[in-house]
């Protein structure tokens, strides 16, 4: 009998199809080659991790490509392609000088004229970039190993911020590559990272193949999240994308996959019950779910209509919805995560206490007229997609007529970039979720800062978030900066940039062959042994 692959799958998850059928799917190496095969948590369709902040893109952006400077386990920034830096006891001038040796993989060198090109382009697009470029008087190549990067006044955060360490994280690219329109994706994948993408082997929708770059030069220290050395211990790293979460798990139990990148929390018992697999979380600060409006059109260009959102939403039917494994999230009304310096629930009020009447008055009063509101709605990612059918129930009981639009994730992250009206292809609302560990100040958070166009999808616009944020990064006493979050966090709550939806915690799971793997909410592939 054929089986359609839908059939096929759902038979897999079954457990009806043997474990032989679903090896025929993966890639095999070469004779005496090792190899990593891996499920992902998303298809890889959008390549350029400086044009989309997608987890995916990123994971993808560490393996093809490397950084100046690395963030490493404790939160230091540390060299990586740079041997190191000099400043001028005026604090205004950066001498970086690259490390000798670094080429790309088309085996030309990489020199201080491409790094300077592809900071540029990444300063228009990243948030912390932006307040860097703000910054920046002049940036050369003073030669092929040396970058000389001179700032207005000085600013202490110069360093940081090019080794800030996710989405959108400053890689290293090709001059002629970084040269793209930061607003259109670059079409060629030549870095000088850890690994190879192998296009001829690529097939979109299924598997992803990199090859080890044998002529990658790591760091001797230890590896310590993005820094130190990234010693790749096998030939072949294979990526799998398998969208039914079951079907994953049991692919990892028969020892047809080495690693689930991101497992569900309801499918955590079942794994932790499991012969020869270890289950972990990430790490310690877990994610926080956004609900993301677009602040371009109407209803949600009016704050009366967003504000309803915000007494439209309960925190813990959200994450109910998601998981109810004891531990594996928590409500929280801070922007910048509970328990950690900046936190505060100010402004909270309608966002922690659910009120559908009083959201359905502020509707009406906004001037919202039955008109449909794109709900984008990705269908592969459980987290997200239990949170899409939760908003599309809670919208259409305050009254809001839902177009709830289903599609994969790496679909979403394109369709996120238009701008222009839900009506012609634009959206309304959509679900995300960021790392904790992005979220902890003002200068890495991409929900506050107001910037307009230069602000994260949904594209905020709001005056004084901007100016607050200017101040926070250039203010040094700690009493004051946690005085400017705050205010920060309750004009964004009173703007509504955005939706906050408590903190999740994500897990991950491997064969226990598997070892050396490191803590992040990225996801990395050096330092990792298979036995």
């Amino acid at each position: 009998m054929q089986t359609s692959p839908r059939n096929w799958l759902a038979r897999r998850a079954r457990g009806i199809v043997p474990a032989a059928a679903l090896s025929l799917a993966l890639a095999f190496p070469a004779a005496g080659q090792t190899e990593l095969n891996v499920a992902i948590h998303a298809d890889l369709k959008n390549i350029d991790p400086i044009w989309t902040t997608a987890l995916i893109t990123s994971n993808h952006g560490y393996a093809v490509y490397d950084t100046l400077f690395a963030t490493d386990a404790d939160f230091n920034v540390q060299p990586q392609m740079a041997e190191g830096y000099t400043l001028s006891d005026d604090g205004l001038v950066y001498t970086i000088t690259l490390r000798d040796g670094l080429n790309w993989h088309d085996g030309t060198p990489v020199t201080a004229k491409d790094c300077v090109a592809s900071i540029k382009r990444w300063g228009q697009r990243d948030v912390f970039g932006q307040l860097l470029m703000e910054r920046v008087d002049t940036m050369v190549a003073a030669d092929d190993r040396t970058i000389v990067m001179t700032l207005k006044n000085p600013w202490a955060l110069a360093i940081a911020a090019l080794g800030k360490k996710n989405a959108n994280v400053p890689f290293m690219m090709p001059e002629r590559v970084a040269m793209t329109d930061p607003h259109e994706q670059i079409k060629e994948m030549v870095g000088s990272g850890p690994f190879r993408i192998l296009e001829d082997e690529w097939v979109p929708g299924s598997k992803v193949v990199y090859e080890k770059n044998a002529d990658y030069v790591p760091r001797a220290e230890p590896a310590s999240e993005t820094a130190g050395g990234k010693v790749v211990h096998f030939d072949r790293l294979v990526w799998q994308y398998i969208p039914d979460s079951q079907t994953t798990a049991n692919a990892l139990v028969a020892g047809e996959i080495d690693l689930i990148e991101n497992v569900p929390a309801d499918l955590v018992p079942q794994l932790n019950a499991a012969e020869g697999v270890t289950v972990e979380p990430t790490d310690g600060l877990g994610w926080q779910p956004w609900l993301v409006i677009n602040h371009l059109h109407p209803p949600f260009d009016n704050v009366k209509a967003r504000q309803a959102l915000q007494l439209m939403a309960d925190q813990a039917t959200y994450q109910l919805a998601n998981s109810s494994l004891e531990g594996s999230w928590r409500t929280c009304p801070a922007m910048f995560i509970c328990e950690t310096p900046h936190a505060s629930d100010l402004g909270s009020e309608r966002l922690m206490q659910q009120d559908i009447e009083a959201a359905k008055k502020l509707l009406a009063e906004s001037g919202y007229n039955g008109e449909p509101v794109v709900l984008l709605h990705p269908t592969d990612i459980p987290q997200l997609h239990s949170a899409s059918l939760v908003s599309a129930a809670l919208l259409r009981e305050i009254g809001v007529n839902v177009d709830d639009q289903a599609m994969d994730w790496s679909t979403l992250t394109s369709r996120r970039a238009e701008k222009k009206a839900p009506a012609d292809g634009g959206w309304n609302l959509f679900h995300t979720a960021w790392p904790a560990n992005m979220l902890l100040n003002p200068m890495m958070h991409n929900g506050v800062s107001g910037a307009c166009d230069a602000a994260w999808f949904g594209w905020p616009c709001d005056e004084e978030l901007q100016e607050l944020r200017a101040k926070f990064s250039n203010e040094a006493d700690p009493e004051t900066l946690v005085t400017l979050s705050r205010r920060m966090q309750e004009r964004a709550m009173e703007y509504v940039t955005y939706i906050p939806l408590g903190q999740y915690f994500f897990y991950r799971a491997y064969r226990n062959e598997v070892s050396g793997v490191i803590p992040s909410t990225d996801a990395f592939f050096w330092n990792i042994r298979k036995n």
